[in-house]
C-alpha cells in the first residue's frame, strides 16, 4: 500500500526522536531521513524502523509504536454504472466506489461531482469522458494520481491542479471529451480533509504567488532604473 505524507512525517520523527536518544548517529539520521521521503510504500518504510525499539521497555518512558498498517477491513467498493448524467440538475459519486476502466460523465445546464479519494481503480489507468455543455464538473483525486487531461475546451475551460510527484507505478486518471461553454476543475486533495483547509491552502498558495510576482516586478523595476542611470550618466573610460 502507498505510504501518505502523514505516515513519512511520523516515521521522520521517531528517527528525530532515535537520534536525540542516542540510538544512531548523525549520518545514519541524514541516510534514513532521505530514505523516508523517497518512500512510496508502507514496504519501503518498514526497513527504516526494522532496528529501532518501539514496544513496552525499550525506552525510560514507553513511546507509542509507529504503526504501517493500514486497517484492512475495508468495505467493499460499491459497484455503480458507467454513466454519470445530469441535465438541469445535480449528480455526485462519492466514497467508496469502484472506479471501471470508463466512466462517461455528462453535465448539460447542470453538475456533476465525482471524488476518486476512496475508489477502488479497477486498473491501473482508467478514463474519464466527460460531456460538458453549459455545467461544471468537479473532480478530486488523492496525491500521488496522476490526472492527464485530453479535454477538448470550447469557450470553456479545464482548471488542472499543481505537479505532484508520481512514482513509475502510480495510478492514472485519463480526461477526455468536451467542455462547451463549460468548466472542468480537478483538485487534488488527501481523504478527509475538508473544504475550509483547501480553500484556506489555495488562498496561501496564491498570496504566495502574489508575493513572488510581487517580487520580481520590483527587482525588474530597479534593474531598469539602474539601466536608466547608467545610460544619462556613463561612465567615462
Amino acid at each position: 500500500m502507498r505510504a501518505s505524507d502523514a505516515d513519512r512525517d511520523q516515521v521522520a520523527d521517531r528517527l528525530r526522536e532515535a537520534l536525540a536518544e542516542g540510538r544512531i548517529t548523525p549520518e545514519e539520521h541524514s541516510e534514513r531521513i532521505d530514505a523516508v521521503y523517497r518512500a512510496r510504500t508502507y514496504a519501503d518504510l518498514e526497513p527504516v524502523l526494522a532496528d529501532l525499539p518501539v514496544g513496552p521497555g525499550a525506552v525510560p518512558a514507553p513511546r507509542p509504536a509507529v504503526s504501517l498498517r493500514k486497517e484492512e477491513s475495508l468495505p467493499a467498493p460499491v459497484a455503480q454504472g458507467g454513466s454519470i448524467v445530469a441535465i438541469f440538475s445535480g449528480a455526485e459519486r462519492r466514497g467508496r466506489w469502484l472506479a471501471g476502466p470508463h466512466t462517461n460523465v455528462a453535465a448539460v445546464f447542470g453538475g456533476v461531482e465525482l471524488d476518486f479519494r476512496q475508489a477502488v481503480l479497477s486498473q491501473r489507468e482508467v478514463s474519464v469522458n466527460v460531456t460538458c455543455v453549459f455545467g461544471g464538473v468537479d473532480i478530486t483525486v488523492p496525491p500521488g494520481v496522476r490526472v492527464v487531461n485530453s479535454i477538448a475546451a470550447v469557450l470553456g475551460g479545464v482548471d488542472m491542479p499543481h505537479d505532484d510527484e508520481f512514482g513509475a507505478d502510480a495510478p492514472v486518471i485519463h480526461l477526455t471529451g468536451l467542455a462547451l461553454f463549460g468548466g472542468v476543475s480537478v483538485k487534488r486533495r488527501e481523504a478527509g480533509a475538508s473544504r475550509s483547509e483547501v480553500r484556506r491552502a489555495e488562498r496561501q498558495r496564491r498570496l504566495e504567488e502574489h508575493g513572488r510576482r510581487v517580487r520580481e516586478i520590483h527587482d525588474e523595476r530597479r534593474e531598469n532604473l539602474r539601466a536608466l542611470r547608467h545610460a544619462r550618466h556613463p561612465r567615462r573610460g
